[in-house]
């Protein structure tokens, strides 16, 4: 059912194949969850009301539970906390054909639907700050001093005419 594989160094996956779900019904959860924070997509999922949501929260544990375990094996240095969903996506797999009798001797053919899901955690690296490097303007590098900042003069909002009333229609006297 599950199925565990690491793509990049930082990046854990598992997927549930053969789910008796369509892949259009699967998506409408998985799109809840792309983007973030497991944590807070494991909640997310949890209040979910749809059918195949805990298959999806299932699946998104056993990421998390492959991240640890290939993190632990490889000897990789990986914070949980700082897990997110990378990518959440319900393919379609092989459809089940059949057939629902119907008035008159004759047969209605149907399709069961099925949906394989596949999830990927990665670690999120917190950006680091970009050194601020000074800019000389022209007017520094002449004369040694910073050039004086101008005061740009705030607009003021232009006046709206007011509307005019339409006369009030007389009453008809009879």
């Amino acid at each position: 059912m599950k199925k565990a594989v690491e793509t990049n160094k930082s990046e854990f996956r598992a997927e549930a194949r053969f789910q008796r779900c369509s892949p259009q019904k699967a998506k409408l959860v998985l799109d809840m969850i792309r983007g973030l924070h497991v944590e807070k997509a494991i909640t997310t999922v949890r209040f979910s009301s749809k059918r195949i949501a805990p298959v999806v929260e299932k699946v998104l544990r056993s990421a998390v539970a492959n991240a640890q375990n290939l993190a632990e094996e490889r000897g990789l240095d990986i914070d949980v906390d700082d897990l997110y969903v990378k990518t959440a996506v319900a393919n379609e797999g092989p459809r089940m054909k059949r057939i629902r009798p119907a008035p008159m001797g004759r047969a209605f053919r149907y399709q069961h639907r099925i949906a394989h899901i596949i999830i990927t955690v990665a670690e999120k690296k917190a950006a680091a700050p970009a050194p601020v490097a000074e800019v000389e303007t022209p007017a520094v590098k002449a004369s040694g001093k910073p050039a004086a900042k101008k005061a740009v003069a705030a607009k003021s909002p232009a006046k709206k005419t007011a509307a005019k009333k339409a006369p009030a229609k007389k009453a008809v006297a009879k």
